[in-house]
């Protein structure tokens, strides 16, 4: 962790920020009491356990443990480094960061974020000179044009050379290097005449390339950069870094099937898209949607595989409670074909008047169904009605039930009834996903714990507990609350006041006593009462005695001259009394 010298400017921007409005731009939040919640981004989450409080200006995950204040969250979001995270919140917090050192971070792969860069700037250069004008002339017969070149940083390998290795060992990369993180294969460069579309993670940092044969040759249309250290492409998201804010305003995440398709379409005004890698959708795939939104329309190509993925994110993304729509492209065709065949505005419409996923999937269900066949109908009558089953809305039910009953001449009763047994088995499922069902795992702790955090609380927050203990009138009875309590007293006496958030940060390299700090913070506490801190204080003392007794009994127990054990005697009957 890197440690900066002026705790004042630290301070300064955490104040100027919120932290609920901060996280609400990574992750949707509900209010629920005075804390907001949401599903937590640092563990596979499937329902929102992570609290925010606008009161302390820290957040808590009540499953997995992960807490802080605002430049935690951002450190830990965006996987960046403290003085990257206080320099983006002082940016937007419009505090001018001066005379602030740190000892920077020894980052192993910093080195290889540093080729990344390198190398797109090269790729960015070629595709600018006469060596690019047959590849600038294919992506403009492709109607990509010179701006969405800059904004998308497309660039160019060079036909048959090595000199992007050559360069690269010029500026002291060594070629162990460039082979393990997919520049490179056995030393020469990977590739050469291609269109060069770069690949960002989570913090918009460069770690790979999608490189497109652009010039006829019969070879893969596509080479990507194979899985490194710093890339691993079913943990990303195409567009993801730059989404976020458009995603954010229209609380709507559109996903594609692949990078071109959401180039076009945020070339055409929608940008509220990402897409996935040309892979399966994956588990951590998942978790990165939940971090944007929970309202998802799938756009993907439409062709056969296209929407035979479709149904299969489709029933994955509706298990792990999403709101999903889908968008259905006719002729085949990708977004991409589609917007360059049929406009713009043709393709927003579809976007904004995406149909309900329980829709599509009734209605492709239907295909390839022999009507001819009683079986084959009965067993689609039946799979319909499953997903009938699933909506909310009595009304579309009805309709359903109305077509099918006229459509096979059936009765309408029959189907009810078919569709009533469904509905009991779907009932435990939809009242344990129902909105925003937080749960707060309830830990047991003595009355002694309770009161000695309760206690550590009100030293946080409240000067005379403070004076009290360090005037000796209580004490804790474990090292890490000694500690903790030491360094409240110190915090104080350094800053002339404590406030969470920022105790936070000073504590940030003491690992243990920002544990205990998290379950302090965890207590729900209303209004401070002199008589709930004297009750406190008296129950803490009342442990310390007890533990003191505990202690002396067992010395006596241990001890062979029978003056000494008498001695030892007399005090834990003076203990006892109360009279020491």
């Amino acid at each position: 962790m890197e440690k900066l010298e002026s705790n004042d400017v630290i301070a300064e921007v955490r104040r100027k920020l919120d932290i609920v409005q901060v996280i609400s731009e990574y992750l949707p939040l509900v209010q629920k009491g005075k804390n907001f919640f949401g599903v937590c981004p640092f563990h596979d989450d499937t329902n929102p356990s992570m609290s925010v409080s606008r009161e302390k200006q820290i957040y808590r995950c009540f499953s997995c443990g992960a807490s802080g204040n605002v430049f935690t969250f951002v450190q830990e979001y965006e996987h960046i480094t403290f003085k990257e995270a206080l320099s983006q919140l002082a940016n937007k917090a419009g505090v001018v960061l001066k005379n602030v050192t740190y000892q920077k971070k020894n980052d192993r792969y910093e080195k290889f974020y540093e080729i990344y860069s390198v190398s797109h700037k090269y790729y960015l250069n070629n595709l600018q000179t006469n060596l690019g004008r047959e590849a600038k002339k294919y992506l403009h017969n492709r109607k990509i044009d010179d701006a969405m070149i800059k904004e998308f940083g497309i660039g160019l390998s060079l036909d048959t050379s090595n000199d992007l290795v050559q360069l690269l060992e010029k500026k002291g990369y060594n070629l162990a290097e460039l082979n393990e993180i997919g520049l490179a294969n056995k030393n020469y460069d990977l590739y050469n005449s291609r269109i060069m579309f770069p690949l960002k993670d989570l913090s918009g940092r460069i770690v790979g390339f999608s490189g497109r044969r652009y010039d006829g040759v019969k070879e893969n249309k596509y080479v990507n950069t194979k899985g490194t250290p710093i890339f691993q492409k079913g943990n990303v998201l195409y567009n993801y870094y730059e989404a976020r804010e458009y995603v954010r305003r229209k609380n709507q995440v559109i996903l594609m099937e692949g990078f071109m398709a959401a180039i076009r379409s945020i070339t055409v005004g929608i940008k509220n898209v990402v897409s996935l890698m040309g892979t399966a959708m994956t588990k951590e795939q998942v978790n990165l949607l939940k971090r944007l939104s929970l309202n998802i329309v799938l756009c993907f190509d439409g062709d056969g595989p296209g929407r035979q993925a479709t149904l299969t994110n489709g029933d994955e993304l509706e298990r792990q409670g999403f709101q999903v729509r889908v968008v259905e492209l006719s002729d085949g065709l990708d977004p991409d074909d589609y917007i360059l065949k049929y406009g713009s505005e043709s393709f927003s419409s579809l976007i904004e008047n995406a149909i309900r996923y329980q829709d599509f999937k009734i209605k492709a269900l239907k295909e390839n169904v022999n009507l001819n066949s009683e079986e084959e109908v009965s067993n689609y009558i039946n799979r319909v009605l499953i997903e009938t089953s699933k909506i909310d809305d009595e009304i579309r039910r009805e309709l359903i039930l109305k077509s099918l009953a006229k459509e096979f001449n059936i009765g309408y009763n029959t189907l009810e009834k078919r569709l009533s047994t469904y509905l009991e088995k779907e009932l435990p499922k939809k009242k344990e996903n129902k909105d925003f069902v937080i749960k707060i795992p309830q830990k047991k702790h003595n009355k002694y714990e309770l009161a000695e955090w309760h206690l550590l609380y009100y030293m946080l927050m409240v000067a005379s507990v403070r004076n009290q203990f360090e005037q000796g009138k209580f004490n804790f009875s474990t090292e890490q609350e000694r500690f903790l309590a030491s360094e409240i007293i110190y915090y104080y006496r350094l800053y002339g006041t404590v406030t969470p958030a920022d105790f936070y940060t000073y504590l940030q390299d003491k690992k243990e006593l920002l544990e205990l700090l998290d379950h302090v913070l965890a207590l729900e506490v209303e209004e401070v009462e002199e008589k709930t801190i004297d009750e406190y204080i008296r129950v803490v003392r009342e442990n310390s005695v007890n533990l003191e007794i505990n202690r002396l009994t067992k010395m006596i127990e241990e001890k062979n001259d029978p003056l000494e054990k008498a001695r030892i005697a007399e005090r834990i009957r003076k203990l006892k009394m109360g009279s020491e």
